[in-house]
């Protein structure tokens, strides 16, 4: 997927009080992964080049309980070939 198609998918459904929602990434040659994307300082350059940081449903709660960033993977957009909401 283009960077245009995974941004606008972001902001179209950010919630207003909720926090992030889940969403399911099916990609091209891996399992799907379920999870929220994560607007970390690095957030613009790696939306540059087409990556994306997102903290999977298994570290969901430790993350949400620390914010410490080193539960988050960074995945290339380029792999995804659909996003869904969860």
């Amino acid at each position: 997927m283009t960077i245009e198609q995974i941004e606008k998918f972001i902001q179209q459904g950010a919630p207003q009080n909720n926090g992030p929602r889940q969403v399911a990434i099916s990609f091209k040659t891996r399992h799907m992964v379920e999870g929220i994307f994560v607007k970390a300082p690095d957030y613009p350059e790696l939306r540059g080049k087409n990556f994306w940081r997102i903290v999977t449903i298994r570290y969901l709660e430790e993350f949400n309980k620390s914010g410490d960033m080193n539960f988050s993977r960074i995945f290339n957009g380029a792999e995804f070939t659909k996003l869904s909401q969860r």
